[in-house]
């Protein structure tokens, strides 16, 4: 009787032991592998507008634990520039860095999410953000590429590159008519309106703007602005530069991301995601302001347009 109940016990405390074990087993299996999301920006590798992308990609790795990362590569490295909306669409890429009003072509409202004038006029960065997360934007930005135009990808707002200089120019302008004869990269939906004022209009991603300047075949450009204008090489192709611009007062980039793509990851990354987007945004743009002032206070005015030198101590 003796050895009976102690045969009961013994095999009743190894149930118990293995009951334990399995869950403590379970929850000590090793977790999946880091993903990782192929994107791809519109942009020079060595632009500040690139950062900011890196900045994103920096900021999902550390809010996952390093179980998702983003490599962030420039335009160019797997397709072109303006090809990141049909290419993220077709899972060619998981996902872009870029603006949307760079799809005109495709929808002329496709500006509306860019904050341009053509757009939400009137708006600041952060009233347009506003509306975007506060005022259903963000609803109808996703039912836009999704529904009118019928690809698959889903878009954050990130890049917040405004406001935006009028651009650089081989001849000053001093009234509307100096805008006749003259051919200028511009690009989006502003290009119809300088079209009308008299100025041939060339569309072009900005890795060509200095290559064709050089050529002589654009007479002026419009890039960004500031910093990003003298990382570019524009004050060494062009004499004359005016600032602001009224055609983007305000102007947000998007990140885009295959709908599939997005629908693949668990909540947690989501989120994640969500987080470095709005991150990003907030602390890219108070760096890079930052970046433009400190970048126009050290040059001088007679030698901005070409070297950007210190400004004169005396």
């Amino acid at each position: 009787m003796r050895t009976t109940l102690r045969q009961a016990f013994a095999l009743t405390a190894l149930a118990a032991a293995l009951g334990f074990a399995v869950p403590a087993a379970a929850q000590q299996a090793p977790a999946a592998g880091p993903r990782t999301l192929k994107m791809q920006s519109s942009w020079p590798a060595s632009l500040t507008l690139q950062d900011n992308f890196r900045y994103f990609a920096e900021r999902v790795d550390k809010l996952t634990g390093g179980q998702l990362k983003v490599e962030a590569l420039a335009a160019g490295q797997v397709v072109p520039p303006f090809e990141v909306l049909d290419a993220t669409s077709k899972k060619v890429l998981d996902g872009a860095h870029s603006v949307s009003y760079y799809w005109v072509g495709k929808n002329k409202a496709a500006t509306l999410f860019a904050s341009t004038p053509a757009g939400p006029f009137g708006m600041d960065t952060m009233d347009f953000i506003g509306w975007v997360y506060e005022g259903g934007g963000l609803e109808l930005w996703w039912d836009f590429y999704q529904k009118e135009l019928k690809l698959n990808v889903i878009a954050f707002p990130i890049l917040p590159s405004g406001p935006q200089a009028f651009g650089w120019f081989k001849r000053p302008i001093k009234n509307l008519a100096d805008f006749k004869g003259m051919k200028c990269r511009q690009t989006g939906i502003v290009a119809e309106i300088f079209q009308r004022m008299g100025m041939q209009t060339v569309n072009m991603p900005g890795g060509e703007i200095i290559p064709s300047a050089q050529r002589g075949v654009i007479d002026c450009a419009e890039w960004v602005g500031g910093i990003e204008d003298l990382r570019l090489g524009l004050p060494q192709v062009y004499k004359y530069h005016y600032t602001p611009g009224m055609h983007e007062p305000s102007i947000v980039g998007e990140l885009l991301i295959n709908s599939d793509v997005w629908k693949s990851l668990p909540a947690q990354q989501q989120e994640a995601i969500r987080s470095a987007a709005t991150e990003t945004l907030v602390r890219w743009w108070v760096k890079w302001q930052k970046q433009n002032a400190e970048r126009w206070t050290r040059c001088a005015p007679s030698t901005a347009r070409r070297s950007c030198a210190p400004r004169p101590t005396s």
